[in-house]
């Protein structure tokens, strides 16, 4: 899976093997999302003012599995990347517990082992043309969480799981004109109790039957389906339950969207925690055949992912025209994970053109545009799902 170039520029692809017709060959990609086979005539038509992907992306331009390769997964850290041997690692089980415990990484290995498919995406992934690739869809192996805990004994008084990283950093956690105070802290993020009892919460291990990478957590890491990147902790170190609610820094202050709420007259700001990842598609990328008849026709294909809610459909629209329904990836079923679509555009005169896609979830929910209130009134980068424009030009 790591063999792909991972540099090439647009133009480099447009000339090395989109058009495979001289060699009777095609190119792989399209099998590969289980839609139509590739054909020997089609090309890869640039997006408009689009930065090249670096490495550690998702480039969907050259997107070929559904399973994403490593050098494609996205990685973020908020304070170190620590220096942890697994020989020694132990997590910490500690707060309201009846068996407090810790466990070894091979204790965590001999218990029941799960695989859990999902897309992870950077809660700030879409909130500007630079960054769009922080996404990526996996295969991940572990133990689940939950049977664990019912085992050390919960007890009734519990309300809150804090999951705390090995990474840390000094912070200030206050500042006034007569004293500050700093301590060193540990990266945390918690969930309710009901949360993490119900959303098949799993220790990983394992990322598409290879061991974690250190960027990605090693050598244990939290996965929460459905939920932003954010609240799946790497490397980590201590789970924590309490009886009372933690206010970190990333859960306090960072990881918090603010929307404009209008209420009668007035208008307020609301904040809410970064959780649940938001409906959400993109086309990936576009292909052409030769003119027709002073026509190019054209075709898109992208993908679309959500909170474990199912993606009903995806429709795309062309120029500001009407929607039309791509055909979804029938193959791929897992609940957390997202669907590949394609559609095929007809044929577009010579100049510039602009394709936008849209999810519309089983619950009629549909993926906002930058001009719904969603989108409009949020005044923080963060859960950026709106629809995003993409501009392409014919020759």
């Amino acid at each position: 899976m790591n063999d792909r170039t991972p540099h090439l520029s647009r133009r480099d692809m447009l000339k090395a093997g989109f058009v495979a017709a001289a060699a009777g060959a095609t190119y792989p990609l399209w099998s590969s999302f289980g839609l139509h086979a590739a054909t020997t005539d089609e090309e890869l038509v640039p997006f408009l003012n689009m930065p090249r992907t670096p490495p550690n992306r998702l480039d969907w331009e050259v997107l070929a599995d559904w399973i994403t390769p490593q050098d494609q997964a996205f990685n973020v850290q908020h304070y170190n990347v620590p220096e942890i041997d697994p020989a020694k690692y132990t997590l910490d089980f500690t707060g309201l517990l009846d068996k407090p415990v810790k466990l070894t990484l091979d204790q965590i290995k001999a218990r029941p082992k799960k695989d859990q498919h999902m897309t992870l995406e950077c809660s700030g992934n879409g909130q500007n043309a630079g960054f769009m690739n922080a996404v990526y869809n996996s295969k991940w192996t572990g133990t689940p969480l939950a049977p664990l805990l019912k085992e050390l004994g919960i007890k009734s008084d519990a309300l809150e799981i804090v999951f705390f990283g090995t990474d840390k950093q000094d912070e200030v956690l206050r500042k006034d004109t007569k004293r500050e105070l700093k301590i060193e802290v540990p990266f945390g993020r918690s969930m309710s109790l009901e949360d993490a009892m119900s959303q098949n919460l799993l220790l990983a291990y394992e990322r598409n039957g290879q061991p974690l990478e250190k960027r990605n957590g090693a050598p244990l890491r939290l996965i929460v389906p459905g939920w932003y990147g954010v609240a799946n902790v790497k490397w980590l170190s201590r789970i924590q339950v309490q009886n009372r609610r933690y206010m970190g820094r990333f859960m306090g202050r960072d990881y918090v969207s603010v929307r404009a709420e209008r209420r009668g007259d007035e208008v307020v700001n609301v904040e809410s925690s970064v959780t649940k990842i938001r409906l959400k598609s993109v086309i990936g990328r576009v292909t052409r055949r030769a003119a027709q008849n002073g026509q190019v026709p054209i075709r898109a294909l992208g993908a679309a992912w959500s909170d474990g809610t199912e993606i009903a459909k995806v429709e795309v629209q062309v120029d500001g025209g009407p929607w039309k329904a791509a055909v979804l990836d029938a193959k791929q079923k897992e609940k957390f994970c997202w669907k590949f679509f394609s559609i095929d555009l007809g044929g577009l005169p010579p100049g510039k053109h602009t394709l936008v896609s849209r999810a519309i979830d089983a619950n009629g929910k549909v993926q906002p545009s930058d001009k719904d209130d969603e989108i409009a009134n949020k005044k923080t980068y963060y859960e950026a799902n709106q629809q995003w424009v993409r501009e392409i030009e014919l020759a």
